[in-house]
């Protein structure tokens, strides 16, 4: 018996290894391609006379070499969570009237330093383990969004205007308490495809080493698919017809909403862009970088392949929405 645990714990082990070794090479094969893309596309572009081609791939490889390691690191902790932790640690942590779940779920978003690539796969694993869908999306939101790194990079972005920094904190959690509370009330099990288990009865090293190398190459064509969009209107939208709308304080926080859909900026930088739109209202920029962690492309298309597209569509129209009226309403307390 001895001997036999012994080789099932090494062969885990070898399983884990490998698994690790196909998600970095995965992710440096992504990584790779990117950077050689964004040398040789802009020379291969402007060899052919088309310089909006070498635009496109800069801002293809910017979206996905900043989003890969949190993509990676969110797998990691995805396959952890199914792997090691026990369903009982959950019903125990979270309260089980889903009303008081959702707000601690969501204030529990502030412990993972990651962007929004992370949180998808981290709350697909919540589901697998038992976690109800109202608290785990409540999480999926906020984690990305009010987490001390995305706090930090905000109050560097806005030295001199720290109730930006509150703003965010307040208006991000908002939004994902109330869309955890509406999923409680109005959502429906048809809607949402469940993450599937990959062995139920598997655990430890190889449940762990399964659930990463799943996780990471289902997730990662989608990320592919999402920043190609986002660069695709990057190019195709005229800086111009932005401009037409700085002048009214409703459209401006509409189009920059609209903005950090598309833009696809990591959650962790996205602050430094809300700074660089100097000609926007304060509200406006907070509403970009509440928006953006909840509801742009390649979340949208993460969201698809792990919850399903119905759900994805309404769950982000929704979102989206929601995220808009609570960065009104706290800009206008606020700033």
């Amino acid at each position: 018996m001895r001997v036999e645990n012994q080789r099932t714990a090494a062969d885990g082990l070898r399983l884990v290894v490998r698994a690790l070794v196909h998600a970095v090479l995965g992710g440096a094969a992504l990584l790779a391609i990117a950077t050689v893309v964004s040398v040789l596309g802009p020379t291969l572009a402007l060899d052919l006379y088309t310089p909006p081609v070498a635009a496109w791939w800069t801002v293809f490889t910017a979206i996905t070499v900043q989003a890969v390691p949190f993509l990676l690191l969110g797998t990691v902790v995805s396959a952890a969570i199914g792997a090691f932790v026990p369903e009982r640690v959950f019903t125990r942590l979270l309260p089980r009237n889903q009303a008081l779940a959702v707000p601690v779920a969501g204030a529990a978003g502030v412990v993972l330093p990651g962007c929004e690539c992370a949180s998808v796969p981290v709350a697909g694993s919540l589901m697998r383990r038992g976690v109800a869908p109202a608290a785990a999306l409540a999480f999926l939101l906020s984690a990305p969004a009010i987490n001390p790194v995305v706090l930090v990079a905000t109050s560097i972005a806005f030295p001199t205007q720290p109730e930006m920094v509150l703003g965010r904190l307040v208006a991000s959690l908002a939004a994902a308490v109330v869309m955890g509370w509406l999923w409680a009330r109005f959502g429906k099990e048809e809607w949402l495809r469940p993450p599937k288990r990959h062995a139920p009865e598997a655990r430890g090293l190889k449940a762990f080493g399964a659930g990463l190398q799943h996780d990471f190459l289902h997730a990662g064509g989608f990320l592919v698919l999402g920043a190609a969009a986002a660069a695709t209107f990057n190019i195709v939208v005229p800086r111009s017809v932005l401009d037409v709308f700085t002048g009214s304080a409703w459209l401006s926080v509409l189009l920059l909403a609209v903005l950090a859909v598309v833009l696809c900026v990591c959650s962790e930088a996205d602050a430094f862009v809300a700074a660089s739109l100097s000609g926007f209202s304060p509200t406006a920029r907070l509403a970009f970088m509440v928006v953006g962690p909840m509801v742009d492309l390649k979340l949208i298309a993460l969201q698809a392949g792990t919850f399903g597209r119905g759900f994805a569509v309404r769950f982000s129209a929704v979102t989206w929405v929601v995220a808009v009226m609570s960065s009104v309403l706290v800009g206008w307390w606020l700033l």
